[in-house]
């Protein structure tokens, strides 16, 4: 008999026991294996058998007899005097006992483990490979300006085109294409003029417009309609405008002049309006509206003395982040919650029905630069005994099956890195009024990082982070149990280093913004490992993806400069590095001799 025609359920017995590495190429043989080898269950056990978890586990064994708690074999149990064929008969039942323990035992640990909601759907074959494959850093090509923000911008919900969009140094909007479906991965795609948002402002009120440097949130992006709202801001006048921008054509549609200077803005979407917050308040920015620009003076958006209008006034000035919660256990449809955090002890909860009043405040104690959320309910006291592998199955089940949702943050705390996970219940008081209880919340401020932690999303089932180590940290659901850690080095080489330090220790880049490039929610064999990551270093970007190949870097992409551009290039370089062994010899010396002459003490 071919080896072809088993069963399926054969196959996939004999294929658990081959290597991954066995399996990987069996995918290749045909479309039966491919499907076969994609088996989802398969890999999540392997997933199960590769986590940190299982080394918690003392009561499980995966040898021939089970093990109780007291460290006796079930073996041992029979009794020494019993005739031959009754020792055999006891042992047999004793074999099965083990065997249906342990399965058993097995079923609970992996209940306990699994990260997964009712109705959410993983690709558990992706998932091992974010999980356990090789990791590698690549570096989008460079403009002439430094990067100021990312966001995404998908054109079309029918094809497999990705771009990132960020505003540089020179006023202008650049595109890179992340998918590499219609340009090389990571190239430049398209850049408008120079100065293009410098152009939206009256001249009047913008003798030295920049980017600010200072705000990650400065640029949020709308794929329905095609546009990008860039935050512009006054250096001498602390004033700050908010220019809308159509991306197809780079072309200005409009102008919102701001008074104080924005801090943060949210993503964009086509169902609520885009949420602005400065130093002075919040504010709800619709483009529907219209603000379109008008020569001389404009007339500023300040904050409501009233409380009625689209804005609330900020008496804690410093926001940093907004995030526009999803409706409990409906990913992407976004409701209309959201909340604002920053250099200011709580997370402060919003309801656009209610705006401007505040609806509630979860109390953090740190400083938090970064939200994001899950559209299902959290427990700490259930995420605890989970971690523990406590639970029985039914309550585990139990624990999944309640209403509400889960809000992640991260800052720092006393210096140090905080990842907060927040669970929201929801409540229903009459017919029309519905009520969000603030009842659990998970901080860990020991072993998420020394520094502080810049940028948190989800990917896949697991959590990421970006710390100011320059490392990116994924971690289970419950905040503390790690998966894996990845630090991202710098975007140029140790012979192409612009800066005269780009070498010393600490020098490596820091993500301070991270985006998930997943573009679809279901799973598939043509949808497997499609998920990377997309992140922000403050001048430049980088993409992170699972794969054994080698990545790419600037220098791949410098094959259209022409051969004098070259040249002065390499000119450069050689300059820089002598000038960088220079100031290290200096340096040497001056430790040398600064003690010198000193008496000994």
């Amino acid at each position: 008999m071919e080896l072809v025609a088993l069963p399926n359920e054969l196959l996939l017995f004999v294929i658990k026991f081959l290597t991954i590495q066995d399996v990987v190429r069996l995918q290749a043989v045909s479309k039966k294996f491919l499907h076969i080898c994609r088996d989802n269950p398969h890999w999540r056990k392997r997933c199960l058998q590769a986590s940190a978890m299982l080394d918690r586990v003392s009561l499980f064994r995966q040898g021939s007899d089970w093990v109780d708690e007291e460290a006796s074999p079930l073996s041992g149990a029979v009794p020494a005097d019993t005739h031959p064929l009754q020792h055999h008969d006891v042992l047999e039942r004793i074999g099965e006992l083990a065997s249906i323990k342990r399965q058993t035992e097995y079923t609970r640990i992996a209940a306990n483990w699994d990260p997964t909601f009712p109705g959410e759907q993983t690709d558990w074959y992706t998932e091992f490979i974010q999980r356990n494959g090789p990791v590698v850093t690549n570096w989008f090509e460079r403009p002439e300006s430094d990067v100021r923000g990312i966001a995404l911008y998908k054109p079309s919900e029918t094809e497999a085109h990705l771009y990132a969009a960020s505003p540089l140094d020179d006023g202008s909007i650049c595109l890179w294409d992340v998918k590499g479906s219609r340009a090389k991965k990571g190239s430049i795609l398209s850049k408008s003029k120079p100065g293009l948002l410098w152009k939206a402002i009256p001249s009047a009120e913008s003798s030295t417009p920049f980017i600010d440097r200072g705000i990650i949130e400065c640029i949020g992006i709308n794929s329905d309609k095609h546009t990008a709202s860039v935050v512009v801001e006054n250096r001498y006048s602390l004033l700050s405008d908010l220019v809308d921008i159509d991306i197809q054509t780079m072309t200005v549609i409009s102008t919102t002049p701001f008074e104080g200077m924005i801090t943060a803005i949210s993503a964009a979407a086509s169902t609520v309006p885009l949420t602005v917050a400065t130093a002075n308040g919040i504010y709800l920015h619709d483009l529907r509206t219209g603000h379109a620009p008008r020569q001389g003076h404009q007339e500023r958006v300040k904050p409501s003395s009233s409380g009625v209008g689209f804005a609330s006034r900020m008496w804690q000035p410093g926001p940093q982040h907004i995030h526009h919660m999803d409706s409990s256990g409906q990913p992407g449809q976004v409701s209309d919650d959201f909340f604002v955090a920053g250099r200011f002890s709580n997370i402060l909860h919003y309801d656009r029905r209610m705006f401007p009043s505040i609806k509630g405040s979860l109390h953090s104690g740190g400083r938090l630069c970064s939200l994001t959320s899950l559209p299902y309910p959290f427990s700490s006291i259930d995420s605890d005994l989970r971690r523990r592998l406590e639970l029985t199955e039914e309550q585990v089940r139990e624990s999944k099956r309640s209403c509400g949702r889960t809000l992640i943050a991260c800052g720092e705390y006393n210096t140090k890195g905080s990842l907060e996970i927040y669970g929201l219940s929801s409540e229903h008081e009459g017919p029309d009024r519905n009520c969000v209880s603030y009842n659990s919340a998970t901080k860990n401020r020991q072993t998420a990082s020394s520094s502080k932690l810049l940028s948190v999303i989800n990917h896949g089932n697991r959590i990421v982070f970006s710390d100011g180590q320059g490392y990116l940290k994924w971690v289970e659901r419950d905040g503390f149990t790690e998966v894996r850690r990845h630090k991202i080095g710098k975007a140029e080489t140790e012979d192409n280093n612009r800066s005269l330090f780009g070498t010393s220790p600490g020098s490596d880049d820091i993500a301070r913004k991270l985006l998930s490039t997943r573009m679809g929610t279901k799973v598939g064999a043509g949808t497997a490992n499609d998920d990377d990551i997309v992140f922000w270093t403050g001048e430049t970007l980088g993409l992170i993806n699972f794969t054994s190949g080698a990545g790419f870097s600037p220098e791949d992409f410098a094959e259209n400069k022409d051969e004098s551009e070259g040249m002065a290039a390499e000119e450069e370089r050689k300059y820089a590095k002598q000038m960088r062994l220079a100031l290290q010899r200096q340096a040497d010396e001056v430790r040398f001799v600064q003690n010198l002459g000193m008496p000994s003490r």
